[in-house]
């Protein structure tokens, strides 16, 4: 088998630069191997982390439950409460849109209940939110949004609901 090759600590910024290039080009799996040649040398990068979170994340839409558990587990390595539910609410609102462009019997229930999973996460992380950062609220005012388009996501309060189900 071929053994990966490290990259040097000097190549980190450029390396971090393409990553988001490759998101931003919806190439999601190659940002992804990015970040985790950058962690594999600098396990503290907090900019590939964030950057390996969002990568998971933009591939939901082919999700399998690994994607989720991972992306999971790297949001809890975040160190600060406020990241954590903010990329919690994230992940939590991607899944929604996955969900609602699957158009398969049944998949209302989950969308509904990852739409306000995803609700909880960003108003709790708006009640931390630091001074001048409002990309909670706009996360919450897109949800929202789509709320409003997709009305069957409505169905009870978000504070009234539980945790979405884990077996999809």
């Amino acid at each position: 088998m071929f053994a990966l090759k490290p990259i040097s600590v000097d190549a980190i910024p450029a390396a971090l630069a393409r990553a988001e290039r490759y998101r931003f080009l919806n190439e999601p799996e190659q940002a992804e191997s990015i970040c985790e040649d950058v962690l594999a040398v600098d396990p503290n990068n907090h900019q590939a982390l964030i950057t390996l979170i969002l990568a998971l994340s933009d591939q939901l839409r082919h999700e399998d439950s690994r994607t989720v558990a991972r992306a999971q587990s790297l949001i809890g390595q975040l160190a600060n409460e406020y990241e954590r539910a903010y990329y919690t609410g994230l992940l939590a609102e991607r899944r929604t849109r996955a969900f609602l462009v699957r158009d398969s019997p049944g998949a209302s229930l989950p969308a509904a209940d990852w739409l306000h999973a995803a609700m909880r996460s960003f108003q709790r992380a708006d009640e931390l939110r630091p001074t001048g950062n409002d990309d909670a609220r706009l996360r919450w005012n897109a949800c929202v949004r789509m709320a409003q388009r997709h009305p069957h996501l409505l169905a009870g309060d978000v504070e009234e609901r539980g945790q979405p189900l884990m077996l999809e």
